[in-house]
């Protein structure tokens, strides 16, 4: 239900675990060699630039803000299905994506993209439109939806490579 908690199941593996014996090996590295390996490999293309693997598990529910990531991702759905809309790293400054490494929020966006459907409302309030959203936040939302995006939804037994 909505309402309810939802958990989210992160676990990592260092960059340097590949080169201990492969006894000392966590689960993560032993059940994906491929991405642990210290020679090059389909999915591993320069091994000594790889920042380790972090594998992530959410639950029904689960969403994730936008976000920018550097690395290369492949995304695995077990059961279920999740949307996905992605764009190209240069559609990032229409996004409103935190640039600044020192802030928390950076590689993510500042907007609320559950708001776009009040885009078409016109409600006008002093400093507000669409019923309460200010001025700001539509600008924003507005060039938003110049971002160039493909949308996918990820299937049970379908994995997603996002270089």
């Amino acid at each position: 239900s909505f309402d309810q908690p939802h958990f989210y199941f992160q676990s990592g593996v260092p960059k340097t675990e590949r080169y201990d014996p492969l006894s000392d090996w966590t689960f993560v590295s032993r059940d994906l060699p491929s991405f642990s390996s210290t020679d090059e490999t389909f999915f591993q293309f320069h091994p000594d630039e790889q920042k380790g693997i972090q594998c992530r598990f959410g639950e029904r529910g689960v969403t994730a803000a936008t976000h920018y990531d550097a690395g290369r991702n492949m995304v695995a759905m077990i059961s279920g299905a999740k949307r996905y809309v992605l764009s190209p790293p240069k559609e990032c400054s229409k996004l409103g994506i935190v640039t600044a490494r020192g802030n928390t929020l950076f590689r993510h966006s500042l907007l609320n993209f559950a708001h776009i459907s009040h885009l078409n409302q016109t409600t006008t309030t002093a400093n507000q439109t669409s019923g309460g959203m200010p001025d700001k936040e539509r600008a924003w939302l507005e060039r938003s939806s110049t971002a160039m995006s493909v949308e996918t939804v990820l299937k049970a037994g379908e994995v997603l490579f996002i270089p």
